[in-house]
């Protein structure tokens, strides 16, 4: 031990022996095992990255980047309005004697509906007659006298206040006269009124009086209710933001087709146009209302009902677009896997503008004609190798595995590596 230093000891003490020879081998051992793990680490890289790049090429659906037209829509929650809806009131006081339609029942326009007693009425009007012509039988004789007394007056044979006052009275008879015929008149529409007919086409409600009823104009809920179907409109609302491209298209004398759907938003109910635009934003909402135009002769839309309408602002001509399962998002935001030459896909990113239930405009990275993968994309990456849908690729010599179209790749991989073990088996 030439390393090892005898120490003198010290009163009472212990032999010390230092061990820094003791140390160092292990350090040297740890060291050396620290070497062998990163090693092992970038074996093991090197074997995953081989395999990685040694997997079969992936089976992938693609499509081309093309031109087509877009429509530029906005959509709005909205509630079927009838454009007339008429409480049919009676005109005068009666009994009413027959109701002339069916609950549900479609009138038209002048369609009977009641009748109201009218013998009060005729009775009226017989004597609104009766004083007509008495009064008219008075003005003709005042008029007689009226001549008599112009031609006397002429000779100077009586005097003029006499005449004068002939003259007034055939005007007082000429009012009685046309008061008379007033009466008249009001009598016939009296009775007029005892027919009760529809002021409108549309849909008869649910009666509200029954036959037998003595009824007044002072009825809170008249008698029935006629609301119009056809057509029909919609009101519905948009974001106040969207108004001036509306306007710009009303402003050009465009018609903008309105489609209503169901509340579901998935069944199609009735297609439309826009008619007008309210005059103001309602400012607690930011929105602003519009009404829709709807022929309605099947009746799918009816009053109240809330319906979801789909308006068409705009329509963009030969703008590029994919379909939607093309569009992916991650990292860089929107981007496509876009196949190359060399049958490997490279990420693209992409700017897109409109989206419909098919296809999404883009308006940047992309040209027409480009084939973009729309299947199979969760299973690829940037530089990964595919294969397209088509017929069997011919056999290549020294290949060792093939599958078919559409079939997984390992699939296809797995098959052959038995064949060949099965071979080597043999």
């Amino acid at each position: 031990m030439d390393d090892q230093k005898t120490l003198p000891l010290p009163p009472g003490g212990t032999r010390v022996t230092p061990r820094r020879g003791r140390i160092l081998p292990w350090v040297v051992l740890l060291i050396g095992l620290a070497g062998v793990l990163l090693l092992v680490l970038r074996l093991q890289t090197k074997v995953g990255s081989n395999q990685r790049f040694s997997l079969p090429p992936q089976a992938v659906g693609v499509a081309k980047v093309a031109t087509s037209d877009m429509q530029v829509t906005d959509a709005g929650l909205g509630t079927v309005t009838s454009l007339a809806m008429v409480t049919v009131q009676t005109q005068i006081s009666g009994v009413m004697q027959q109701v002339g339609f069916q609950e549900g029942q479609i009138v038209k326009k002048g369609d009977f509906l009641a009748q109201i007693d009218p013998r009060p009425y005729q009775a009226l009007l017989q004597q609104a007659k009766g004083t007509l012509a008495h009064d008219q039988g008075l003005l003709a004789q005042a008029r007689i006298d009226l001549a008599r007394y112009a031609r006397l007056n002429r000779q100077d044979s009586i005097g003029r206040q006499a005449y004068e006052d002939q003259v007034y009275v055939v005007q007082q008879y000429e009012g009685s006269v046309a008061a008379d015929q007033g009466a008249v008149e009001t009598q016939n529409v009296n009775l007029a009124f005892c027919h009760i007919t529809a002021p409108i086409n549309g849909r008869v409600g649910l009666r509200q009086v029954d036959p037998g009823n003595y009824i007044t104009p002072s009825l809170a809920n008249g008698l029935v209710v006629i609301t119009q179907l056809d057509p029909i409109s919609v009101i519905f609302t948009l974001p106040e933001d969207e108004v001036p491209a509306i306007q710009e298209q009303l402003a050009k004398g465009a018609k903008l087709q309105a489609v209503a759907y169901d509340r579901a938003n998935t069944a199609e109910l009735a297609t439309g146009t826009l008619e007008t635009i309210d005059n103001q934003i309602d400012t607690t909402t930011g929105t602003v209302k519009l009404r829709a135009l709807f022929a309605n002769p099947d009746q799918k839309l009816f009053p109240n009902q809330f319906v979801n309408i789909k308006l068409t602002v705009n329509t963009l001509h030969g703008v590029l677009t994919v379909p939607n399962a093309a569009v992916q998002t991650g990292a860089p935001g929107s981007f496509v896997y876009a196949v190359q030459p060399d049958s490997t896909v490279a990420v693209v990113p992409v700017q897109i503008g409109l989206t419909d239930a098919e296809k999404t405009q883009i308006t940047d990275g992309l040209s027409k004609g480009q084939q973009v993968v729309v299947d199979g994309a969760d299973r690829l990456r940037d530089g990964a190798r595919v294969t397209l849908p088509g017929p069997a690729p011919a056999a290549v010599p020294g290949q060792h595995w093939q599958h078919k179209p559409g079939e997984h790749p390992w699939a296809g991989h797995r098959h052959h590596r038995d064949a060949a073990s099965s071979d080597s088996a043999n």
